[in-house]
């Protein structure tokens, strides 16, 4: 259908509804919905996009955005996506009614329709349709036929990626819209009219937009709530739920942000827990890209420049304020002199008896017959253009105890009298000239830089004089442990228990090995203990780590029993965001990344904004909780501490390892523990040495451990194992061995 004879294109605005979207630390690529409405909308020539914001589910922003499209910015048609469902803080609908001139119940009835054709569940959604004059909002008396030509239509859409595409097809393949604004333009519709009653057909499920987003598999997950862009790399890793025996619907309990909540209701009856894990399996890769797109570095501080700074990041650069070293020094032990001293004997002058040969404001210069005693960095007297070494010269004569006829006073047993035994050097030897280190301006450190323990960074700023420098604040660390099953082994013991009769309970193994490692590598940790397997114990210490913690981490409740709550907490009391809660890898399927809001400190206007904290929750099995931790946590920590700045990746490094013992691939990407030696009869060879059983609760299979064998999936017809003497990678968790302290120490 040709478009050219319509007055002008229709100026469109999207404005997408999320309290989540709208922080104002979020992520700018949370909003998929908005952007998915302009691509699709650019596509058509019919259409020129305008206008694109985001607000919160407040009926007054909402309502304030439309206001200002609709009187200033000469909107034909504003689409909103978002807060159209049944939670709480769904308020959409709730906003635009009341600016509705009239209402257009048709495209109401077509959005519905239309969806439920894929899912029932899309009765819950409640679209809103319309047309606002632009003289209503100001509450003119203007009658109907005054506004001809002066109306912006309005709908809402959901707030799912998904819903929103199959939504607009049907608006848009049919001619509706474009003949609705034609209409409102007072024109007599015969441009735009052929077809319109066709789109009011059921919209087929085999269409084209259903193929490309769900890879040729016809059943439809809708989102006719409100979570916002839950497709591959984000939210739910781009994963549909399939072979399940009933339609799933995005429910969004609404906290303070819109996303799909996919817990049991914990308070409900053991009997309708799930018995499949409603959260889909995401690749190691898609896991990995979801927590580096969600987390943010933590804001810049100011230290001094002590030892404490190791583990930070540089925040800014450093540049030198002045020449280093400022004025002659020596390199060596000696005595200053002039290079055209001959070899002889000579008075011996020092910094106590003649200090002002020193000083800035003297001009005095070194005396003729003297040479000055100078320790290695020290500054040459003014006069002095080199350095004798104490190996050249001899004690002649020193200062005795009390007057002498024969030798003046002085300090007894200093040296007084020296001979030169060679000639002096030439000028500049021995002698370190004003700014030969550094000159005024260099830059020194740059940005993103690392301090690390080796001591070179904190001593390089040192040298020049920093007292305190930028960095990145690095994250402090929350870690709890869950489960009624478990007991500090630092805490009471019963003689059951030391007899390993009665009611035995497991060593809590996860606190004391993850804080060894949080620890190691100079992280602050808050120790939040063991949580019993209640809901309001799991809330109360997970608000006090999120209160205390830039980060925190959990152990054990994460996977399909009755009291693993971890999930269900986070998303229905905390009103956090599961990011992905399994991961298709081995140890660690059950892994859980999530994001929780808290109240940041008050601004400048009095509010009290969202922030949002990562919290991972890892398997309860010793093993899985350590290798996972090195797998996901310690990237996250790296990157909340400045680390993407640095220009190398926030991932453990990995190196290519020969195989000395065969291992069987899984269908999961595995992590099989090793120990990693160099050969340096070999050329310094790489050699990966299995620790044995790695059953997932043996922690001892990362004892010794320095490396974490990459071991490929197994595909089908593929091979089973890779073989001693073949080449793979491993992640380096640890200090790498030289084979000969296995070989003889």
């Amino acid at each position: 259908m040709s478009h050219e004879s319509l007055d002008t294109k229709i100026k469109v605005a999207v404005l997408t509804v999320s309290d989540r979207a709208s922080l104002p630390d979020s992520d700018p690529d949370y909003d998929k919905s908005g952007p998915a409405i302009q691509e699709i909308l650019a596509d058509n020539p019919a259409f020129s996009f305008t206008y694109h914001a985001i607000v919160p589910d407040d009926i007054s922003s909402i309502q304030d955005a439309v206001k200002k499209w609709v009187n200033d910015g000469g909107v034909d048609w504003i689409v909103t996506t978002g807060g159209t469902g049944f939670s709480p803080r769904d308020r959409t609908p709730e906003a635009i009614t009341p600016l509705l001139s009239r209402l257009a119940p048709g495209l109401v009835h077509l959005l519905v329709s239309s969806s439920l054709k894929y899912t029932m569940m899309a009765a819950l959604s409640r679209p809103v349709a319309g047309t606002i004059a632009r003289s209503s909002i100001h509450g003119s008396d203007e009658n109907s036929e005054s506004v001809v030509g002066r109306e912006t239509l309005v709908v809402t859409l959901p707030g799912s990626m998904k819903a929103v595409r199959e939504n607009l097809t049907v608006l848009l393949d049919s001619g509706v819209i474009v003949h609705a604004v034609e209409l409102m333009k007072g024109g007599d519709g015969t441009q735009s009219g052929q077809g319109v009653h066709g789109a009011l057909e059921p919209a087929s499920p085999h269409h084209e937009h259903g193929h490309k987003f769900h890879r040729g598999d016809h059943r439809h997950d809708h989102g006719h709530g409100h979570g916002h862009g839950h497709e591959r790399g984000r939210g739910r890793g781009g994963k549909h739920f399939h072979g399940e025996n009933h339609h799933r619907h995005h429910h969004h309990h609404h906290q303070d942000d819109d996303h799909e909540i996919l817990s049991h209701d914990p308070s409900g009856a053991v009997s309708a827990r799930h018995r499949t894990s409603p959260y889909p399996i995401v690749s190691l890769e898609d896991a990995q890209e979801i927590i580096h797109k969600t987390v943010n570095h933590l804001p810049v501080v100011t230290l001094p420049v002590t030892a404490s700074l190791r583990g930070h990041v540089l925040a800014e650069d450093v540049y030198a304020f002045t020449d280093f070293p400022p004025t002659k020094t020596t390199s060596v032990d000696g005595y200053a002199l002039r290079a055209s001293d001959p070899a002889g004997t000579y008075t011996v002058l020092t910094s106590s008896s003649h200090p002002h040969l020193l000083s800035p404001t003297s001009q005095e210069e070194l005396p003729e017959g003297c040479i000055y005693r100078i320790n290695t960095g020290g500054a040459l007297p003014r006069g002095a253009d080199t350095v004798i070494m104490v190996e050249d010269t001899k004690v002649v004569a020193t200062y005795l105890e009390g007057p002498s006829d024969s030798t003046p006073s002085g300090p007894p047993g200093e040296e007084w009298k020296v001979e030169t035994l060679i000639p002096a050097p030439p000028s500049r030897i021995n002698v370190r000239q004003p700014g030969s280190d550094v000159r005024q301006g260099d830059l020194v450190m740059r940005r993103g830089e690392r301090i690390t323990s080796g001591g070179g960074e904190v001593g390089s700023l040192i040298f020049i004089g920093k007292r305190e420098v930028k960095v990145f604040q690095k994250p402090v660390v929350a870690l709890m442990s869950t489960g009624n099953e478990i007991r500090d082994i630092l805490g009471s013991v019963s003689s059951s228990a030391e007899s390993g009769e009665g009611d035995w309970k497991s060593w809590d193994t996860n606190r004391p090995s993850l804080t060894a490692a949080l620890e190691g590598m100079g992280y602050e940790v808050v120790d939040l203990g063991i949580v019993p397997d209640e809901i309001d114990a799991h809330v109360r210490t997970l608000q006090d780590g999120l209160a205390r913690a830039d980060i925190v981490l959990t152990t054990g409740g994460t996977s399909m029993g009755p009291t693993d709550l971890l999930k269900p907490v986070i998303e229905r009391r905390l009103g956090g965001e599961v990011k992905f809660g399994r991961v298709s890898v081995k140890p660690g399927k059950p892994t859980t990344f999530a994001v929780v809001p808290i109240d940041a400190p008050n601004n400048s206007s009095g509010d009290t904004p969202k922030r949002l904290k990562p919290l991972f929750a890892l398997p309860g099995n010793p093993a899985s909780a350590l290798v996972t931790f090195n797998v996901f946590v310690v990237p996250a920590l790296r990157k909340l501490g400045g680390w993407e700045f640095s220009g190398v990746g926030c991932e453990l490094p990995r190196v290519l390892v020969e195989l000395q013992q065969p291992v069987l691939l899984d269908p999961r990407t595995e992590f099989h523990r090793v120990i990693l030696r160099s050969d340096l009869r070999e050329g310094g060879k790489l050699k990966a040495y299995s620790t044995g059983g790695q059953r997932s609760s043996r922690v001892a299979s990362l004892s010794g451990a320095n490396g974490l064998l990459v071991l490929p999936q197994k595909v089908n017809s593929g091979k089973d194992e890779l073989g001693s003497g073949e080449m793979a990678e491993a992640i380096v968790i640890g200090g790498i061995l030289n084979l000969y302290d296995a070989l003889y120490f």
